[in-house]
């Protein structure tokens, strides 16, 4: 039995976010047959239950992290965890890093509305982070094929890519493979009224898609919020809800604001367009999904959009929902290559809106779609795309070139500790020269309650 430490950087508990719903699965499936602690550095919900051990540790705990370091065989990780933690930067286990979120192409677009010296130290510090996981790692998970060829020629560029790696392993497989984001095994299942006659506005016959998981700059809500607009003066009953807007882990974007704004200027909140304030539960989720008629998710075009894997289409699988999306992305090609719902160009308001009148009122469409989302969506359980990760922890081994790796090159002092007083100092001088006064105070008070 291997001893698995697995790391998440995202809060644990009843509103968990991505990376932490991915850590927490990639712990359930390998405590099937492994020992295995699950970890976080943010905060942790004591009343959570589980079939593993979970923890919380903050950066610069290192001598209890250490200990975690000693006990484990395995440590699989996503995010800041080698930043944060100096044992792992180190350790001489073996080591996975789990990069299915390239954050370096998330910070271009997530960073847009920042300052430009701000923009470009977020950039190039996910890049750091990156580029000194792979130094380092053993085995690397992505999400896609897509992201697999990207992440090659970044693990080429640092010469990760030799004659050791290469020799018997031409392919590179067990350097790097894809093990997407996954669903549950378990069909959802109905177990209480949450919009239909309960959310004021929305009645027991109207037509809802609903918009899965959050409101991020790298999406288009405003396309959909006019198409919908558009389409409600012929179909007056249909209705969109945008299921969360307040992610636990991540700063709200200025995009929430702006599309409230747009809603409220087209008469069209909470008639047509509805917004709930908070983050659901991940456990009640389901409630949402199955009251919904079809799942939505659109965006713009750019290079994030290429690379990304949207883990809220995995719900509408789960759910069993047709759906509509834009163009661009690895999940587009399934949806159009596998029939499940309709791909639609990039902020074109009335193919959008032509698309999803089609898609809640054409029954015959409908049938044949559900059908096949059902079929694809067994594809796409933990246990069958955590697969990689299974094999690979029943046989753990270092990398084919771990005797040429040496504690991470990128590790350098501003790096190797993004947290204590001297870090905050100098974030707080940075924002202050270059953001101004108010955007520090704002960015104090946030920490500080993070902290609480």
């Amino acid at each position: 039995m291997t001893k698995v430490l697995v790391i998440t950087g995202d809060p644990i508990g009843a509103r968990m976010a991505g990376p932490a719903i991915r850590a927490w699965n990639i712990a359930d499936v390998l405590a099937k047959e492994h020992e295995v602690i699950l970890m976080t550095s943010t905060r942790l919900d004591q009343n959570m239950k589980a079939e593993f051990q979970l923890l919380e540790l903050k950066p610069g705990q290192n001598r209890e992290f250490r200990k975690l370091e000693t006990w484990a065989d395995v440590i699989v990780f996503q995010g800041h965890a080698m930043s944060q933690f100096q044992a792992l930067q180190t350790t001489s286990k073996v080591v996975v890093a789990d990069i299915y979120d390239p954050m370096h192409l998330e910070m271009l677009e997530q960073g847009r509305e920042l300052p430009m010296a701000t923009w470009e130290l977020r950039v190039s510090n996910a890049t750091r982070v990156l580029n000194q996981q792979m130094e380092r790692a053993d085995f690397f998970l992505c999400s896609s094929e897509r992201q697999r060829s990207f992440f090659l020629g970044q693990l080429a560029a640092i010469g990760r890519i030799n004659p050791m790696t290469y020799r018997n392993d031409p392919h590179l497989r067990k350097l790097i493979d894809v093990a997407p984001f996954g669903l549950d095994s378990t069909p959802p299942t109905h177990a209480r009224a949450v919009l239909r006659g309960v959310v004021d506005g929305i009645g027991l016959n109207d037509k809802i898609l609903i918009w899965g998981g959050g409101l991020y700059s790298w999406f288009d809500p405003k396309t959909l919020i006019r198409a919908v607009t558009q389409l409600s003066m012929s179909r007056p009953e249909i209705r969109l809800y945008f299921l969360g807007t307040r992610h636990p882990g991540v700063e709200r974007m200025g995009i929430v604001s702006e599309s409230l704004k747009l809603a409220r200027e087209l008469n069209a909140l909470n008639s047509s367009v509805f917004f709930n304030e908070e983050w659901v539960p991940f456990a009640d989720r389901q409630n949402f999904l199955l009251e919904a008629d079809i799942g939505v998710s659109t965006h713009h075009s750019h290079l994030e959009t290429t690379y990304s894997f949207r883990t809220r289409i995995l719900d509408y699988l789960w759910a069993g929902l047709p759906m509509v999306v834009t163009s661009g992305d690895s999940f587009a090609e399934l949806v159009e290559g596998e029939k499940l719902g309709i791909v639609v160009p990039e902020e074109d308001v009335d193919a959008l809106a032509s698309a999803i009148d089609r898609a809640l009122f054409d029954r015959v469409f409908q049938a044949s779609v559900r059908a096949n989302v059902q079929r694809v969506a067994e594809q796409f359980t933990w246990e069958n795309t955590l697969q990689p990760l299974i094999e690979f922890v029943r046989a753990p081994q270092r990398a084919a070139d771990a005797s040429r790796l040496k504690p991470p090159l990128t590790v350098k002092s501003e790096m190797s500790k993004p947290y204590g007083l001297r870090h905050d100092a100098g974030m707080a001088w940075h924002y202050f020269r270059n953001a101004g006064s108010r955007v520090t105070f704002q960015k104090l008070l946030r920490r500080l309650k993070k902290r609480q």
